[in-house]
């Protein structure tokens, strides 16, 4: 690949920077403290701030190129940058419509919509005016493997019936949720990977009961939430099954790999700034006589946490060149690796600079607590990192021995 970014991307990075610095980290403690106050609550601020970034042309800027009018041209190459940058502040994303779990949903319904389905929702999630959740995991089975999922989902008349108990379903709290995409079975007689498909709920049909907020390491993380749901002879119009029936795990590897992209390059953000916000700590205070960066121990650190930073990115560039060049399906393995890789690195720099800052690192007066506990979730996320390891090993054997 060549390591040297687009001007396209250059120019939209530079951008960017500026927005941070000028709109971003001025009202970051303003945010933290509104949102822990005011649970459920809309940042006042957002709003303008979204309004902001659309003037400045820094909206929806993930969506690949392939979409053509829906998306700004960006390569997944080209996304990855931004992503980092955006990902220095935990919420920021929201501001340029670019968060999770919006950013997936949105590309279903762009990728295997129908023109209906597209006008009723996509739309209206591209200009930022609703939110939406994906609701795949569940209480009672390990829904790591997805084909144990048993939200049933059965015909009936011009309906679908859809009954079953989703939880970890994110933003599902937010004021402006008004969509969630729902996995689950319509035929459980089916092949293995066949039986599941994928299904528009509005939120607020009939027989949808959000059972309680979950707390991530004791966070609500407001106002999007992660949400224990119950879903009890939902009904909902045949037309919002999306693609076709069976076709769940189809559209679900369609959904998974350039969002791993995001995911990574945000944790790697994360994980810069947590290193930098090390850097500037260590220079600043004394021990024993001497600064605390001058230690040979402290240098180690910050050398091995720069070492590791370099690698995840490097690696995660390497997989959104071959998503853009192969295709999501052609790149498993590399994107199995960053999902791995990113979150761990990211849990291991964030401590360190924690236990840098001593009693600061685990205070709301930096970011650190909530990005070790972003890193710490993101390794379950998406699959935790066994699933992952258990696919790679099984390709990297087959090929040594092909």
């Amino acid at each position: 690949m060549d390591f040297e970014y687009s001007a396209k991307s250059m120019e939209l990075q530079a951008k960017l920077i500026a927005f941070m610095e000028r709109n971003i980290y001025p009202v970051e403690h303003e945010y933290g403290n509104f949102v822990y106050t005011n649970p459920w609550e809309v940042f006042p601020k957002m709003e303008m701030l979204k309004s902001l970034a659309k003037k400045e042309g820094l909206w929806n800027l993930f969506l690949p190129k392939e979409y053509g009018d829906l998306s700004q041209g960006l390569t997944n190459l080209e996304y990855a940058p931004l992503a980092e940058i955006m990902g220095k502040v935990l919420w920021s994303s929201t501001v340029f419509n670019c968060a999770a779990p919006d950013t997936g949903n949105m590309e279903v319904l762009a990728k295997y919509g129908s023109e209906q389905q597209k006008e009723k929702w996509l739309m209206p999630l591209m200009e930022g005016k609703i939110r939406s959740s994906f609701l795949m995991t569940e209480p009672e089975v390990a829904s790591s493997d997805a084909t144990n999922i048993q939200t049933s989902i059965v015909e009936d008349g011009d309906e679908f019936v859809i009954n079953g108990r989703k939880w970890w379903s994110s933003g599902a709290m937010h004021p402006q949720n008004e969509l969630f995409i729902v996995m689950g079975k319509t035929d459980p007689q089916a092949s293995r990977h066949t039986q599941q498909s994928m299904i528009l709920v509005p939120k607020k049909s009939e027989g949808v009961t959000i059972v309680r907020p979950l707390r991530v390491f004791g966070n609500l993380d407001s106002p999007e939430g992660h949400c224990d749901i119950i879903l009890k002879n939902v009904r909902v119009p045949k037309e919002n099954l999306i693609l076709g029936t069976g076709r769940g795990f189809e559209i679900a590897q369609g959904r998974l790999g350039p969002g791993r992209i995001h995911h990574c390059m945000r944790l790697i953000g994360v994980a810069q700034r947590a290193l930098d916000l090390m850097c500037k700590r260590v220079s600043e205070r004394m021990t024993f006589g001497k600064r605390v960066a001058d230690y040979s121990s402290i240098r180690q650190e910050v050398a091995l946490s720069s070492c590791e930073i370099e690698q995840a990115r490097l690696l995660t560039l390497s997989a959104a060149d071959k998503i853009d060049k192969k295709g999501a399906k052609e790149s498993k393995d590399l994107i199995a690796m960053i999902k791995v890789v990113c979150p761990r690195m990211a849990c291991k720099v964030i401590d360190r600079s924690i236990q840098a800052h001593g009693g600061l690192g685990v205070s709301e007066d930096t970011p650190l607590a909530g990005f070790w506990t972003y890193a710490r979730s993101i390794r379950l996320a998406d699959g935790p990192d066994e699933v992952h390891m258990y696919q790679l090993g099984k390709h990297v054997i087959k090929s040594v021995l092909v």
